[in-house]
C-alpha cells in the first residue's frame, strides 16, 4: 500500500506543481505582458479532475478517506468485522460500477474535443476509470488480505 500511496501522491504533486506554475505563468502573461493564454482554464480543469481521482487512490491506500464510524465503533468482535466487510464490499462494487460506467463514457465521448486545445474527452473521462478502479482495487486488496485491513492509517509526518 505504501508504494501505491507514494506513486499516487507523486503523480498528484506533479499535477499540482504544473497547475501552480501554469497559473503563475498565465498571470504574468496576462497582466505583465498583456498576452493572456487562452488554454489555461481548460488545462487547469483537466488537471483538477486527475488530481482528485488519483488523490482518491492515495487516500484509500493510506486509509485517509473521511469515514463515519459511529456504528462501527459501537460494535465489537464479529459484528464489527462483518459490518466493515459488508461496507468495504459494497464500496468495491460501487467503485467498480463507477469505473465501468466511466469507461463506457470515455469510449462514447472520445470523438468530442475540448474547445481550445482539441483534447479528446476520452482523457478526461479516463481519470474516472483509473480513480474509481484504482480505489476499488485497493479496497478489494484489503478484503482479500485481512491483515492489510487491520493496519491503522498512517499518521502524517510532522517536521519541526
Amino acid at each position: 500500500m505504501s508504494l501505491i500511496f507514494r506513486a499516487a501522491s507523486a503523480f498528484g504533486a506533479v499535477c499540482v506543481a504544473l497547475l501552480v506554475l501554469m497559473t503563475v505563468a498565465a498571470v504574468i502573461a496576462r497582466y505583465l505582458l498583456g498576452t493572456p493564454f487562452a488554454w489555461t482554464e481548460e488545462v487547469s480543469g483537466i488537471l483538477m479532475i486527475w488530481i482528485v481521482m488519483i488523490g482518491a487512490i492515495a487516500c484509500e491506500a493510506n486509509r485517509q478517506h473521511l469515514t463515519i464510524d459511529l456504528l462501527e465503533n459501537a460494535l465489537k468482535g464479529l459484528p464489527r468485522r462483518l459490518l466493515v466487510f459488508a461496507v468495504n464490499l459494497a464500496s468495491v462494487g460501487l467503485l467498480a460500477f463507477m469505473s465501468w460506467q466511466g469507461w463506457a463514457l470515455a469510449k462514447a465521448t472520445a470523438f468530442k474535443k475540448t474547445q481550445i486545445l482539441g483534447i479528446s474527452w476520452f482523457w478526461l473521462d479516463l481519470a474516472i476509470v483509473i480513480g474509481a478502479g484504482g480505489t476499488a482495487l485497493v479496497m478489494a486488496w484489503r478484503l482479500y488480505r485481512p491483515d492489510a485491513a487491520a493496519t491503522p492509517p498512517a499518521e502524517p509526518e510532522h517536521k519541526a
